[in-house]
């Protein structure tokens, strides 16, 4: 097992270390009117799952954002999240600032850097994450604050049900088992091309397959949201494509459904290799075990393609260059 691997079984250690090191921050949704997720890369997926899975439930709208700069509609009535794990990352630092000009309320997660340093210079509520690990294989500590910290802006307490979902993913050779599977159907296809396809609440976890598809296993992939898809990309759907299709359904909306199935069936005419995944229930669990089977589903498609799953030289090449 190499060090990505060893992370990935921390899963539920994360979700547990979370749950455990959570502090209120005593707010109400009501009291803004807007919410402003900030983050890139492995700190910001979870902010995008959250905002997914919120949707229902959040009564003012949230906006993702992974840039430099806060939207013209951000004021003292703007609740900042900003979210970076190693603290140093250039364009939440300059959200962070922008936000503190403008007379934002800021909520912080981070293991340190510069932005515990600006945190700490201005009180700033801050949850702090454990250190060691790279970015994308931290979800498990990002996404499992984001959800109680969301969760308590609306009045609801998620530690149990969190605390529960961490003692189901200890058993992370079961879903190593579930992932091999699914490996195993694509295994004779990974020079291919793949492509997610997912509905508006599974698109994050979708996004987040496909960052570790192309940080971990150095390969082309590309998400596609429904119902939209069906409005431009499927006219692209003719004759054999050298693509692997991954079809990621939250059963939630019958319509929907009946695009799945037409879609699905499109591609098998001609003998695309598709892998349907569809919840039986759209919940915090079966969110947490999909990221999980899929974040093992990475690694084997980097083992197998002999890739450094670890390292990332262009993503370091660039910063150097930045620099």
């Amino acid at each position: 097992m190499n060090e990505q691997h060893e992370a990935l079984k921390k899963f539920s250690y994360q979700i547990n270390y979370a749950v455990n090191n959570y502090k209120p921050h005593g707010l109400k949704a009501t009291d803004f009117n807007n919410i402003v997720i900030a983050g890139l890369g492995g700190s910001g997926i979870g902010g995008q799952i959250v905002k997914a899975f919120f949707l229902n439930e959040m009564p003012v709208p949230v906006n993702c954002l992974a840039d430099y700069s806060l939207p013209a509609y951000a004021n003292e009535k703007t609740l900042i999240i900003a979210a970076s794990y190693s603290g140093n990352t250039e364009e939440t630092i300059s959200v962070f600032n922008d936000a503190n000009n403008r007379g934002c309320k800021i909520l912080v997660l981070t293991t340190g850097g510069k932005l515990e340093d600006f945190a700490q210079s201005n009180t700033t509520y801050t949850l702090k994450i454990e250190g060691g690990f790279q970015p994308r294989m931290a979800l498990g500590f990002s996404l499992t604050y984001l959800v109680m910290l969301m969760g308590e802006l609306i009045g609801k307490d998620y530690k149990d049900e969190l605390s529960n979902i961490a003692s189901t993913l200890a058993d992370t050779e079961l879903y190593h088992s579930e992932a091999e599977a699914m490996f195993q159907e694509i295994r004779s296809r990974i020079k291919s091309k793949f492509v997610v396809l997912a509905d508006g609440l599974l698109e994050p976890v979708a996004i987040r397959f496909a960052q570790q598809i192309q940080e971990n296993a150095k390969h082309e992939c590309f998400v596609h949201a429904l119902p939209e898809m069906n409005h431009n990309v499927i006219e692209s759907y003719y004759d054999t494509l050298d693509s692997v299709f991954f079809v990621m359904n939250s059963n939630q909306n019958e319509r929907l459904n009946m695009r799945f199935d037409f879609i699905t069936g499109l591609l098998e005419v001609e003998n695309h290799k598709v892998l349907t995944m569809q919840l039986e229930q759209y919940n915090l669990l079966s969110v947490y075990e999909l990221i999980h089977r899929l974040d093992w589903v990475s690694l084997m498609v980097a083992d197998e393609r002999r890739v450094d799953s670890l390292n990332v030289p262009n993503i370091m090449s660039l910063k150097e260059y930045l620099a």
